[in-house]
């Protein structure tokens, strides 16, 4: 298994974050990662994060603090 993000904008185009995409071993390594990374992807014109399972999207978040 493969744990990758989707980031899209607010009307839902897909971006993609300066340093490429990042690949995780595990769900729990994917979301400390974007637990620390989530305010410069917002920078980076980011709305939204969709945790991906081998391009099976598992759920989808906002980025920015409700």
């Amino acid at each position: 298994m493969v744990f990758t993000w989707r980031y899209e904008k607010a009307d839902g185009t897909l971006t993609e974050p300066p340093g490429g995409q990042e690949e995780f071993a595990s769900q729990g390594d994917a979301e400390s990662w974007i637990g620390e990374s989530w305010k410069q992807l917002l920078e980076d014109g980011a709305d939204r994060a969709a945790l991906l399972d081998d391009g099976r999207e598992i759920y989808t978040m906002s980025l920015h603090a409700e």
